[in-house]
């Protein structure tokens, strides 16, 4: 189980760098667009570390999936308004899917050993 715990998360970590990935297209196609691919990004990050990450400074047990589900909603609808709805759809299944999973206790478990 702990090899599919490792997978699960390493899955997770993916998901994270497709949401940041959704913001840098959304950023793309608007002006400046060699701004916003880099600075929306950069402000997901920022919010991720502060307050979703596992070691948050401001995180918590409301903080941190009220974090996730913002990055993670506003990620789905940067790919929708940036004409790609299938890829939206398929980023915000994923994303439900995985994070869902990486909720079992017996994944949670690798998370607090670490």
């Amino acid at each position: 189980m702990a090899i599919f715990g490792w997978i699960v998360l390493a899955l997770v970590f993916v998901d994270e760098l497709l949401a940041m990935a959704a913001f840098g297209i959304w950023g793309w196609q608007h002006d400046p667009g060699w701004v916003l691919v880099w600075l929306l990004p950069l402000v997901a990050m920022l919010g991720w570390y502060f307050f979703a990450s596992p070691k948050a400074a401001y995180g918590g047990p409301v903080f941190r999936p009220v974090a996730k589900v913002i990055v993670f909603s506003l990620a789905t609808l940067a790919l929708w308004d940036s004409g790609h709805e299938t890829w939206a759809w398929m980023f915000v299944t994923f994303s439900i899917v995985v994070n869902a999973l990486a909720l079992l206790p017996s994944i949670r478990v690798l998370v607090e050993n670490e």
